[in-house]
């Protein structure tokens, strides 16, 4: 009985928390343009996928695609993801699982040389190695110019 009320709670926090809060809603025009889709639903800029298993009680993996949008001037794209909680503080930055060079890093500032679906692992730890408490976070990436936004829930 217990645990049921606790997910209705969760439920409910979820349905009433806004997929992109105001601290999270200060993207630049050029950021969310180069995120947009094309007509045939290609990314052309950088895209979170739903994380899973979500909600999650231990960890998480969270897949990614960086278009081909990004990599047009034929450079490497650099790619940093923080994970923050609702008051918008940070409370940890995943793991690279897929890397080509980094592999078991933290994702942040890697470079990618080609478009493609990458993954990254949240342990559901903050940056002192403590579990985080159940609730709603927000997965934030940046690629060059480009950001997503992702909501994650941790249910414990």
């Amino acid at each position: 009985m217990r645990h049921s009320r606790y997910a209705v709670l969760l439920v409910l926090l979820l349905a009433w928390i806004p997929d992109s809060p105001e601290v999270f809603a200060q993207q630049s025009d050029t950021a969310t343009a180069a995120q947009e889709e094309s007509q045939e639903g290609e990314v052309r800029g950088v895209a979170l996928e739903q994380n899973y298993p979500n909600p999650f009680r231990r960890d998480t993996r969270i897949p990614f695609v960086l278009g081909e949008g990004l990599f047009e001037d034929g450079t490497s794209v650099v790619v940093s993801v923080r994970i923050y909680n609702v008051l918008g503080q940070l409370v940890s930055i995943p793991t690279a699982l897929d890397h080509p060079s980094a592999a078991g890093q933290p994702a942040l500032e890697l470079r990618y040389d080609r478009p493609g679906r990458y993954l990254l692992y949240w342990d559901g730890t903050d940056q002192s190695g403590r579990r985080v408490n159940s609730g709603i976070y927000f997965c934030r990436i940046t690629a060059n110019r480009a950001q997503d936004l992702l909501k994650i829930a941790v249910s414990r």
